[in-house]
């Protein structure tokens, strides 16, 4: 394991309770009473694959991967080692009446888990959650969880998203350090013998009613069933906090207390009964469309036998529609809409992928919102769940990338043609294999299992309003027929089938990426045109920079040269081609990471580059432009 050291911290990384980090209900969408956290202090060691040998040994912060400094551990695992964590927990479960579900967030990207020696499961795939039934191998009394594990980050053909093991390529900047092991929490879940597994929401604006199904335990068709799951459906209320990031006095790590989507005393709205294994359709008497302005939510509590679960569902509707000269544009609710987000990759430089806290999470979402923008385009990488929820309570679209994988992208075919030959690279079809890195079945195979996982997990979360199977033609193949099972899988979303360049025609994107020219767009007829990359500006700030290695598309050397570039830039890319058919605007990026340092903000998340009046006028600007248009 190579050593790898950062100072660089942000606020929410120096505030960390390490006795209890991250101790929230991972899965605020499904939730029950009865949740324990097993994050904390684990037990850790590295050996070898082939004789065993152990290469190192010692205590870990869960959900920190060991590269972080916050895990406390700070070394990169090779693609030859296998980490083993060991963890010892009592549980007060009844095993007479009641069974114990083992939950992980994310494992990247590969593991086997173990209780009390015996082998109750595994796991292939570094960014999407899994859960075990764990009942039968444990006792009353102490427990030894051991989880087994490798991740071969780009020496395999499984999703890896912007993490490198080697940074040994011309656009090494543009990857991270890999990460390796538990990334997102684990918990322990008590649950009745019968009891839910699965509910899938799907509210239908125009039918003013929503659809459930449901998957319970045992499965329909194994048993009989005998219950029925009670549906309870409250009246719908914003949850969004009230303190925004970014005000004058605000303390960052302190956000507005979190208002629960159920409580007792809610008024009731529908009651009704639903059978397992069948849909079920109830029409409601008062519709309130979920948008930014007015993210409405309705609690609903579903009740199977002694099982008790909460949640929430919204509705929303994406559709496209025509302008007044025929140009076809994005439609919420029967309304036309645009999209101006960030390019948010989700990283900080004491966790990584892992954000420190949760306010840290709901942190970056507000200051989005507060700089303007109404969209944040996930890159890359699969959240925690509670990203998620925040981002449905906080009213802000999410435009959800799918991982990369395949083999060793070929940089040259991939990112410098296209940048020079756009219309070129859009020409080429992605069932070349080898020309995309993606000549491994398995790979290709595990990328579909993969996709579905992802899908299913965030598929009521009402903020997620598009799917982005591929970027840049990382790891690419079969585009269109990734686009045809997403429309199977989900009928609700938009679909941006090839993200940035090798485009295959499918999908409701024209999508974009820009960063060297002049922006000319002209209007497509089945598909809207979409900004889904540009800017890139990097301003280096000394103090807060990562690496003496820095990158960037354009460097500016104060905040008066940078913002001036900014406003000249939207002024002639994103204003002009508003009324040809731009219908969305995407800036990279959020935030610096790494030696990448092109975000609003600094890596740790305490200087904003631009002011944040400046990015609010140009968006207002750009709302007005594009509703100017019908």
């Amino acid at each position: 394991m190579s050593e790898l050291r950062n100072k660089l911290s942000s606020v929410f990384g120096e505030k960390l309770n390490r006795e209890n980090p991250l101790p929230e209900h991972p899965r605020p969408q499904f939730k029950r009473a009865a949740m324990q956290s097993l994050n904390g202090e684990w037990i850790y060691r590295v050996v070898q694959k082939e004789d065993r040998k152990e290469v190192f040994r010692g205590k870990i912060l869960v959900p920190f991967s060991p590269e972080t400094e916050l895990s406390g551990v700070g070394r990169m695992l090779n693609p030859d080692e296998v980490f083993e964590y060991r963890k010892n927990f009592v549980s007060d479960f009844q095993p007479e009446k009641e069974r114990l579900l083992l939950h992980f967030g994310a494992v990247d990207q590969e593991c086997e888990v173990f209780v009390n020696g015996e082998k109750v499961g595994e796991h292939k795939g570094g960014y999407t959650g899994f859960s075990m039934d764990i009942s039968e191998q444990c006792t009353e009394e102490s427990n030894l969880l051991l989880v087994k594990g490798t991740d071969g980050s780009e020496t395999v053909p499984h999703a890896r998203g912007k993490q490198r093991w080697k940074k040994n390529c011309r656009y090494s900047s543009i990857f991270y350090t890999g990460q390796s092991g538990i990334w997102k929490s684990v918990w322990l879940e008590k649950v009745p013998k019968n009891y839910l597994r699965y509910a899938k929401m799907t509210a239908d604006l125009d039918e003013e009613g929503v659809r459930f199904s449901f998957a319970v335990n045992p499965p329909a068709g194994e048993e009989k069933i005998e219950e029925s799951v009670h549906v309870r459906i409250f009246e719908p209320q914003i949850f969004a906090s009230k303190t925004k990031a970014g005000e004058k006095g605000a303390d960052p790590v302190k956000e507005a207390e979190e208002k629960p989507i159920y409580t007792e005393g809610m008024h009731l709205l529908y009651e009704g009964e639903a059978r397992p294994g069948e849909e079920f359709f109830c029409k409601l008497a008062l519709i309130k469309p979920w948008s930014t302005e007015e993210p409405y939510l309705y609690p609903v509590q579903f009740q199977y036998g002694e099982d008790s679960v909460e949640s929430y569902f919204a509705f929303r509707k994406l559709s496209l529609g025509r302008d007044k000269k025929g140009i076809l544009r994005f439609f919420l609710n029967n309304k036309p809409i645009l999209f101006t987000g960030l390019l948010d990759q989700g990283y900080w430089p004491e966790s990584l992928m892992t954000a420190p806290s949760d306010e840290a999470l709901l942190y970056d979402i507000h200051k989005t919102k507060s700089f303007g923008f109404n969209t944040i385009r996930k890159h890359m990488k699969v959240e925690p769940d509670r990203f998620y929820y925040h981002c449905d309570r906080e009213g802000i679209f999410v435009w959800q990338d799918m991982p990369c994988g395949g083999g060793t992208y070929n940089h040259f075919f991939v990112t410098d043609f296209p940048n020079v030959w756009d219309k070129g690279a859009r020409k080429i079809k992605d069932s070349h294999y080898k020309l995309f890195a993606r000549q491994d079945q398995a790979g290709r195979e595990q990328y579909y299992r993969d996709l579905e996982e992802m899908v299913k997990e965030l598929y009521n979360h009402p903020s997620i309003v598009l799917w982005t199977p591929f970027n840049e033609g990382w790891g690419q193949f079969d585009a269109r027929v990734a686009t045809e099972k997403l429309r199977k899988w989900d009928k609700t979303r938009l679909i941006n089938e090839a993200c940035g360049w090798f485009d295959q025609g499918g999908g409701d994107l024209f999508s974009i990426h820009n960063y060297r020219y002049a922006l000319k767009i002209k209007p497509e007829k089945n598909r809207v045109v979409a900004l889904t990359e540009f800017g890139g500006y990097a301003f280096p700030l000394k103090e807060h920079l990562w690496s003496k290695k820095e990158f960037g598309y354009k460097f500016f050397s104060s905040e008066e040269e940078v913002t001036a570039a900014y406003e000249k830039l939207w002024e002639r890319d994103i204003f002009p081609n508003v009324e040809k058919g731009l219908s969305a605007a995407i800036y990279t990026q959020t935030s610096d990471i790494e030696e990448e340092i092109n975000g609003l903000m600094s890596y740790d998340r305490k200087v904003d580059k631009l002011a944040k009046e400046i990015l609010k006028k140009l968006n207002k600007k750009l709302m007005e432009a594009y509703h100017s248009c019908f």
